[in-house]
């Protein structure tokens, strides 16, 4: 499919029928698989032959769809998880363990802050937060002899900061270690991180992928260059003999394009078990057959309520990395020059009341704990989603009390703009 553009693997790629097969992806709801000798499914235990035997480890509906994101996003292998949680905790476990230490812009969704700053603290892995917008001598500065990993998010959520991918990306290759991105909010329809030097991609398909608030879910993309063997040292999971594993060591037996993925799946989806259900695969693929349709429309509608919103006098601040006041513009332009995404991040002048008063106001916009799907919602990140961190690290993390982050769907722009204009005259 590599021939084809964006659009034709949207809807292609991943799954080809022969003949007389299903022309949808089927869905292969079972648990298990059958064989007609112990040997045979030995073998798949051993890792020496392909096929399913558990579907907590594979199932053929979700390597389907796995395989199709990979093409979108320009990677070599690819695994679903039940989560974009999921998914950046297993990207960063992978290669690290007790005593790892990774590098992380500030600037991300509050769930995954926590994730790297409590949970994984938990297990012995420590972070080092740097803003987005440090210098590449203040990015150096944080790197440690045992830093294993760099990550941040293409347009952060809810800050709309946007990432520097070749900055953060050789300040990881510098130091011999990976950049993970995750890529949710713009999607590979209009940034594919792999082409800018991250090695690792991850997304919440909850958001713009599955697009319609059916199912959760969450996907790693390895983009099958970062030479592991050549900082064996620093990669002992995929380096060294796997004792729970018949003593396979990955990187030698399945190479750049396969080892961390065939790692993550045989042994942390195998120990973790966050597996994302087929039916759920399945409602995800229906999504991705229509990304590169919705996605323009999401940004059109984004840059038209932000355009709105910035000449209203109720409205302290608006961030759009669409608008050419952004102080991202200029990053915007160079890796999503067709545009973001539909998120638009606002202040209203009298902080959180007025957030809260203005969105009870809204007619369209439902006040919801989601976001980037077809339908308009919005909620107030500090009180939500960000509610765990403290007022100094929504400050670092740019979530100002009284944000209000607002999710444009597919509505008709003119729609959404009469909604915002309704509300904000609720304030006077």
């Amino acid at each position: 499919m590599n021939k084809y553009g964006i659009g034709t693997k949207a809807v292609q790629a991943g799954y080809r029928p022969g003949n007389g097969e299903p022309r949808q992806i089927p869905i292969i709801q079972s648990t298990t698989f059958k064989y007609e000798s112990s040997e045979e499914m030995g073998k798949l235990f051993d890792l020496e032959a392909s096929g399913y035997f558990y579907t907590r480890l594979q199932n053929p509906t979700n390597d389907y769809v796995a395989a199709k994101i990979a093409a979108l996003e320009g990677g070599k292998a690819a695994m679903l998880t039940s989560s974009g949680q999921a998914a950046n905790f297993f990207a960063l476990f992978n290669i690290c363990e007790c005593g790892s230490h990774i590098v992380a812009s500030s600037s991300i969704y509050g769930g995954t802050f926590n994730l790297l700053s409590v949970t994984m603290k938990k297990m012995g892995i420590s972070v080092s937060f740097v803003s987005p917008d440090c210098s590449e001598e203040e990015l150096a500065a944080a790197f440690r002899e045992n830093t294993r990993a760099v990550f941040g998010e293409t347009i952060a959520n809810p800050a709309l900061t946007v990432l520097d991918i070749e900055k953060f990306a050789r300040a990881a290759h510098a130091h011999a270690v990976p950049l993970v991105v995750d890529n949710t909010f713009p999607t590979p329809i209009h940034c594919r991180p792999i082409e800018w030097g991250a090695d690792i991609v991850t997304h919440s398909t909850t958001k713009y992928m599955d697009g319609h608030g059916a199912s959760l879910g969450g996907v790693i993309v390895d983009g099958g260059s970062f030479n592991w063997t050549a900082h064996a040292e620093k990669f002992p999971g995929l380096c060294t003999p796997d004792e729970s594993y018949h003593g396979i060591t990955y990187a030698e037996k399945f190479g750049r394009e396969g080892a961390f993925i065939t790692k993550c799946t045989a042994q942390l989806m195998r120990d973790f078990g966050s597996m994302q259900s087929p039916q759920n695969a399945f409602l995800l693929n229906l999504g991705l057959e229509s990304l590169h349709v919705r996605m323009p429309r999401h940004a059109e509608n984004g840059q038209a309520v932000a355009e709105f919103l910035s000449v209203q006098p109720e409205v302290e601040s608006v961030s759009y990395p669409g608008l050419p006041s952004d102080p991202y513009h200029s990053l915007a332009e160079k890796y999503m020059p067709r545009g973001g995404c539909g998120v638009v991040s606002f202040c209203l002048r009298g902080g959180r009341a007025a957030a809260a008063k203005f969105m009870d106001s809204l007619q369209l916009a439902a006040i919801e704990t989601h976001v980037a799907d077809a339908r308009t919602c919005c909620l107030n990140p500090a009180g939500t989603t960000h509610r765990q961190l403290t007022e100094k690290q929504l400050q670092e993390a740019g979530i100002p009390a009284g944000l209000i982050r607002y999710s444009c769907g597919l509505e008709d722009k003119e729609d959404l703009i009469a909604d915002l204009r309704q509300a904000l005259a609720a304030l006077s």
